[in-house]
């Protein structure tokens, strides 16, 4: 072998070396165009990956999954849907209808979600809310069931708006949020993955049809939805739900490029998927631990503790009665799993009392155990009593010397 080439293959193998010891991030805020980004595990909400994931911004259009998934909550699909002059006079992107005609709703939900047209985002709202603003606090009070944090809906298409409330905006993890809560509606589903969709207002005079604009459906496998978004102010944004291997993602990006850069949105969206792909799996809960026993104070002797002999006067007072105690985890909870890197463990942690002064009753909350990943809460559940455990009393005392002293 010369040297050129014995050089060579020394320099590659270094290289290998080096890459297994300090493996290159797939996702690093340097490497991503998106102003705001998250990866998040599907199925329980945890951030993989974020990047200023909890800094409010617009977010354009991608409003319209909340304002779909309120709409199939609320609504039926066959519902007439009356046509408003502001809904009619609503800027580009829009249907083009015009005020006093009517649509299905569920017609309307397809022109929402393919063609994101923001005069049926304000028809839907108009319809379901009374008004705007009606829809608007049904879907702020939906945010913050679904627990984000720092989300402020003002339009229900997207566009720039304030109210006083603040301005329309949310985070890319309260935006990956609401669209891991909205695939679990199969409908919501259908309707983002559907390429193309023909329909006529209720006269069937007038024809339409729409073609999603979502291009990523068709860029990687498993993608199951995705909302594209763009105003002047937010800049390209995109959320989407993709499920490889068995693993769902969800990625949100705000501020991803400006005129010029609409394709960054797909880009910074393979490189957070590949990220995951390369260093998540999914992990079930570790066993619960074994619980110790509590001291209890000033407890009778149970029945598994019954009285000393007369001789035995090693029973006054009577010795240390100990409380066991389990865990109460449901069985949903038991079957959950999360999505971790092959350094990262789920550990448990207990909050439990020293010891307890009697009485205690069966089932009796004792404290909390938590299972935790990084410092951070995962879940929690109760600690529970085993058993009854008496407060000792006199009338114990008596019947104590009694059977002692006369059987």
């Amino acid at each position: 072998m010369s040297k050129r080439r014995m050089a060579a293959v020394v320099l590659v193998t270094a290289v290998l070396i080096i890459c297994q010891i300090f493996p290159v991030k797939a996702a690093d805020d340097e490497n991503l165009y998106a102003l705001s980004a998250v990866l998040m595990d599907g199925e329980n909400g945890r951030v993989l990956y974020g990047k200023e994931a909890y800094k409010g911004r617009p977010n354009a259009s991608t409003t319209k999954v909340m304002t779909c998934i309120l709409a199939l909550e609320l609504a039926k699909g066959d519902d007439y849907v009356q046509v408003s002059g502001n809904a009619a006079s609503q800027p580009q992107t829009r249907l083009g209808m015009r005020e006093g005609q009517q649509f299905y709703l569920e017609d309307l939900l397809y022109s929402l979600m393919l063609k994101s047209h923001n005069d049926s985002a304000v028809a839907i709202a108009e319809h379901i809310g009374g008004s705007v603003e009606g829809f608007a606090e049904k879907m702020n009070e939906k945010a913050k069931e679904l627990g984000c944090k720092d989300t402020h809906f003002v339009t229900p298409n997207g566009l720039d708006g304030e109210d006083e409330g603040g301005i329309h905006h949310t985070t890319a993890r309260d935006l990956a949020l609401i669209m891991a809560y909205a695939i679990k509606n199969a409908t919501f589903v259908h309707i983002t993955q559907t390429r193309d969709y023909t329909f006529t207002d209720i006269s069937g005079k007038k024809h339409y049809s729409v073609h999603n604009t979502n291009a990523f459906l068709d860029m990687e496998t498993g993608v199951i939805s995705g909302k594209t978004g763009f105003t002047g102010n937010a800049g390209y944004c995109y959320v989407c739900a993709v499920r490889q291997d068995e693993r769902l993602f969800i990625v949100a990006l705000l501020g991803c490029g400006w005129p010029g850069n609409k394709n960054y949105k797909w880009s910074d969206t393979k490189k957070l998927l590949s990220y995951g792909r390369e260093n998540y799996q999914y992990v079930m809960l570790p066993e619960l631990p074994q619980l110790p026993e509590i001291p209890v104070t000033e407890a009778a002797p149970g029945k598994e503790d019954p009285y000393p002999q007369k001789s035995d006067r090693s029973g006054y007072p009577p010795k240390q009665v100990m409380l066991k105690i389990h865990a109460v985890l449901s069985e949903k909870d038991r079957e959950k799993r999360y999505l971790l890197k092959k350094t990262e463990t789920i550990t448990w942690e207990t909050e439990l009392p020293d010891k307890l002064p009697a009485p205690i009753q069966k089932n009796q909350k004792i404290g909390t155990l938590h299972a935790k990943l990084n410092g951070k809460e995962l879940l929690s559940c109760l600690v529970t009593a085993d058993d009854k455990i008496d407060k000792i009393t006199y009338k114990w005392y008596v019947d104590k010397v009694f059977k002692d002293y006369f059987h």
